[in-house]
């Protein structure tokens, strides 16, 4: 199994981002697809998770400002950044877990930044 994640680079403060990550190499469904994200000197933490029946779980410091949403089918998970601000900066990673499996992305890199 892979994740392949997308859609980092450079934006000005406010602007928007999507990230993308698909998973091959399966033919089930995960559990839980999410972001978690990682900024220098700093511990990885939790962006937003969503389950495979929908309900979503987002960080106090990105709500309303990003969406979290998959698509079954394609085995991705999206999550679109909007609003963003220099502190967003990190490398953001995508994770899937099955119940007896955790597989994590490689991590694109997000610059917030004038």
């Amino acid at each position: 199994v892979q994740l392949q994640a997308s859609g980092g680079g450079l934006v000005q403060p406010g602007g928007s981002l999507r990230l993308s990550c698909a998973a091959s190499g399966i033919d089930f469904s995960f559990n839980l697809m999410g972001w978690y994200r990682q900024a220098p000197g700093k511990r990885r933490e939790l962006v937003a998770v969503i389950v495979s029946g929908g309900s979503t779980n987002y960080a106090d410091s990105v709500k309303g400002r990003f969406t979290i949403a998959r698509d079954n089918a394609k085995n991705t998970v999206y999550l679109q950044m909007d609003s963003l601000k220099p502190e967003d900066t990190a490398v953001y990673y995508c994770r899937a877990t099955t119940s007896t499996r955790d597989y994590w992305g490689q991590g694109t890199l997000v610059t917030v930044s004038s």
